[in-house]
């Protein structure tokens, strides 16, 4: 089916691998983007096929695009009633993305890329409707309950040919039931917190890090569906996973890239990948890996003992609470602001690509601090940024 008057390319978001994370509908200008309990779904009549909404998405549900009548379009209804994508209806290859060639806004539009040296990821091999049957190897907690929640580590066994990950990916678990309206649950996203040769090095294991709700802030119990089914498994039973998803957000693999990582709680858990991978390979020098790393207190930051073992001299960390008893409340971007120099160094003169993760009130003050960090620069952050994107070198996930 050509692309004429007579038809339209149609954006549209895949439901078996949207995370629900909101991101795309913050991103979008138009209010073309809208979600019910089940989906999120592209009104046709707003969507200006501008791209503000892609580089939100973390793991390219929002890059779809399907070629239909133009009296034809898929409507909001039908979209939020989706359990999977139609079928396309043509089959151009150039579709993909193909819209955004078109759009008037194009040239501002700025996709994720990866690093230049990041080997290329299998992304999407399962879906909801057909996941790969895992088992849990291994599950431990990683915090004590506090403030109504806990960390827990969880190590699945697969077969690394069939489900290969890579750092900076994340899975999706399908749990089992249906929901009020008697649609099975949402798939739920989790980063993968192992180097991609295994969990237990050269194993075929990977490990997530898997925060669950215990109570609300008023004591009241909260059973999340995913967290709660994922949190209680045992050694040896079995899980459904989707994925893997990602294809920007991963490390370079030149020998000795530098890599600032700033995240927040979970958002350990890709940081954790490439920091194994790095000191499996006898690749980590202080100079090269900077790390700034923030929670509310040390009860609740996952693998801070497992960061304190790693010798100075192969990691340059940096860790920022904001409920310590007796002091002062700190965060990430007040870390960032304290070694501006070191951190302007790192991305100007070192050439560091940049990874940020964790909680999306943590991305403003981010900026912020890089703005400040970055003021004596040439064009200053926002100029850097742009460049940074273009080149593969700043990926940023929040949730």
């Amino acid at each position: 089916m050509d692309v004429s008057t007579d038809s339209l390319r149609q954006h549209l978001i895949d439901p078996e691998f949207c995370a629900r994370c909101n991101s795309c509908e913050e991103a979008c200008r138009r209010n073309a983007i809208l979600h019910d309990a089940s989906n999120y779904a592209v009104d046709p009549a707003l969507c200006a096929q501008c791209g503000d909404c892609m580089s939100a998405c973390s793991t390219g549900a929002i890059d779809n695009w399907r070629v239909v009548p133009g009296t034809a379009a898929y409507s909001v209804e039908q979209q939020l009633a989706w359990q999977r994508l139609p079928d396309a209806l043509s089959a151009d290859p150039s579709l993909a993305g193909a819209a955004l060639d078109a759009a008037p806004e194009a040239t501002a539009f700025l996709k994720p890329r990866r690093p230049a040296s990041a080997a290329p990821a299998a992304v999407n091999r399962y879906g909801r409707e057909s996941p790969a049957r895992l088992t849990i190897y291994r599950n431990e907690r990683l915090t004590l309950p506090a403030d109504g929640a806990e960390v827990r580590h969880i190590v699945l066994e697969c077969d690394a040919d069939s489900f290969p990950v890579r750092e900076g990916q994340s899975v999706g678990i399908v749990p089992p039931g249906l929901d009020a309206a008697g649609r099975p649950h949402h798939v739920r996203l989790y980063s993968v917190a192992s180097a991609h040769d295994g969990e237990i090095a050269g194993s075929p294991t990977f490990a997530l890090t898997v925060k669950r709700v215990l109570q609300d802030h008023q004591g009241v119990p909260v059973r999340g569906v995913c967290s709660n089914f994922l949190c209680d498994l045992p050694a040896g039973a079995p899980v459904r996973v989707s994925g893997p998803v990602g294809e920007t957000f991963l490390m370079p693999e030149e020998p000795g890239a530098p890599l600032l990582m700033i995240c927040t709680g979970t958002g350990i858990a890709p940081m954790r990948a490439m920091l194994q991978r790095r000191l499996r390979l006898s690749d980590a020098r202080r100079e090269d890996l900077m790390l700034f790393y923030g929670g509310r207190t040390p009860q609740e930051l996952p693998y801070l003992q497992e960061l304190a073992a790693i010798s100075p001299a192969l990691l340059d960390c940096n860790i920022a609470y904001s409920r310590l008893a007796g002091h002062p409340k700190r965060y990430v971007q007040d870390l960032l602001i304290e070694r501006a120099s070191d951190v302007a160094r790192m991305i100007v003169e070192r050439c560091a690509t940049i990874f940020l993760c964790g909680l999306k009130s943590m991305e403003h003050g981010v900026r912020d601090a890089l703005t400040e960090a970055l003021a004596t620069t040439a064009g200053g952050w926002p100029a850097l940024e742009g460049e940074l994107i273009a080149a593969g070198r700043y990926h940023v996930e929040v949730y």
